[in-house]
């Protein structure tokens, strides 16, 4: 049975000649839909009628905004490139099959039936449909409390905490800063995020002066797929030697800069970082 695609490609020889080689030969792949640009992407993979799209890394407007409905679409991506910069952009926006753009219709086709497999799997994820205690996914308390990292948390990385309020003023940003200043007194390395739609105020009670808010800015960079360890290192201010701060937005009015997509990306390498 072949697997209903979409195709998004810039380059329109390059894509007569893959949709002719899948019509020629039965590499398991039919096109559905030939796409001209993001905005038909998107409304024919909301369409359900496909399970994966070949698209190019230059495509107009791609950034993890549009990756992330076409996960929501139950659609898995395969991307197309031709140097290196298009593999680490893709990668950074977090598309897991990429291929050279010239590989031919076999490693295409081989990448696309991979990409719908993990789709598959990823469908009956417990923590992703839902079911299953979201606190499952934290390491067991005896890893985090050790002295020593453990390999099991080595590989984990760096701690999430998050802490939550109701609308008003019950203390959040009084916790998180202690927390993130008493972490930093024990000599861990801490970067403290303010995400606070409301108006974030963690940079008035640290007295940093904040023209542009950081986590703005590494948002922006994660949905256009440019954001890494060393740029988002940049972007944080550094209050002493194991504390960082990401300063949040100041008004309510800019909570659609935070982009959830986006912002999952910011929160993992954060724990890289």
């Amino acid at each position: 049975m072949s697997v209903p695609v979409l195709t998004a490609v810039t380059d329109p020889v390059r894509e007569a000649e893959l949709v002719s080689s899948f019509e020629r030969a039965d590499y398991g792949v039919s096109v559905v839909r030939r796409c001209v640009d993001l905005a038909d992407l998107l409304s024919s993979a909301a369409g359900g009628t496909a399970r994966a799209v070949i698209l190019s890394a230059d495509l107009r407007r791609l950034d993890r905004d549009a990756l992330a409905r076409l996960a929501s679409a139950g659609v898995a991506v395969v991307g197309l490139v031709g140097d290196d910069d298009a593999h680490r952009r893709l990668r950074q926006l977090g598309v897991r099959h990429v291929v050279a753009a010239d590989a031919g219709p076999q490693a295409i086709s081989a990448a696309v039936a991979a990409a719908v497999a993990e789709e598959l799997v990823a469908d009956t994820d417990p923590l992703r449909l839902g079911y299953a205690d979201p606190r499952a996914a934290l390491p067991p308390p005896h890893l985090v409390d050790q002295g020593d990292v453990a390999p099991e948390q080595s590989t984990w990385g760096g701690r999430l905490v998050a802490v939550w309020g109701p609308t008003g003023a019950p203390g959040r940003t009084t916790i998180a800063v202690t927390i993130a200043t008493e972490a930093a007194r024990l000599g861990v390395d801490t970067l403290l995020t303010d995400a606070d739609v409301y108006g974030g105020v963690v940079a008035q009670a640290l007295g940093l002066l904040d023209e542009s808010p950081g986590l703005a800015a590494a948002v922006r960079q994660a949905n256009a797929g440019s954001l890494d360890v060393v740029a988002l290192a940049k972007l944080a201010r550094v209050v002493s030697p194991q504390l960082r701060v990401l300063t949040g937005v100041a008004r309510a009015d800019r909570w659609p800069e935070l982009r959830p997509a986006a912002l999952t990306s910011v929160y993992t390498l954060s724990r890289r970082l």
